[in-house]
């Protein structure tokens, strides 16, 4: 876990300075932190939107008495792509709108359910019931 997230402290602001200067070259230096900033903010109300929708679905899923577990996956996805929105970045803009985006959400919850499952058949996560 630690080399992970190492490479990604490492090789993210890299991929990310790569991108601007890419982008810089093309449309201008001004016109790239404009873009910067519009894709935070549209993130952010997307976020936001998406959020509400999420907290809406499970607060529905509760009174029904069902349990929210992909609707809790659809908020967390939304959760680190918003985290992802507000760091400056191209690269790190375009993997936060597709977490946001509803279309593309079901892809990542996919594998985030291939990885909790994976991580409970080994024993690495538990669950207690009271």
């Amino acid at each position: 876990m630690l080399k992970w997230l190492i490479a990604a402290v490492i090789v993210i602001p890299l991929l990310e300075f790569y991108g601007f200067v890419t982008v810089g070259e093309h449309i201008g230096a001004g016109k790239t932190i404009l873009l910067t900033f519009v894709t935070s903010i549209i993130g952010m109300a997307m976020m936001k939107f998406e959020g509400r929708k999420v907290l809406q679905d499970a607060k529905l899923q509760m009174n029904s008495g069902q349990i929210p577990g992909r609707t809790l996956l659809d908020g967390l996805c939304i959760f680190a792509g918003g985290i992802l929105l507000m760091i400056p970045g191209f690269f790190t803009d375009i993997v936060g709108f597709t977490l946001i985006f509803p279309l593309t959400r079901p892809l990542y919850r996919y594998f985030l359910l291939r990885w909790i499952e994976k991580k409970m058949k080994n024993g690495s996560i538990t669950f207690y019931r009271k």
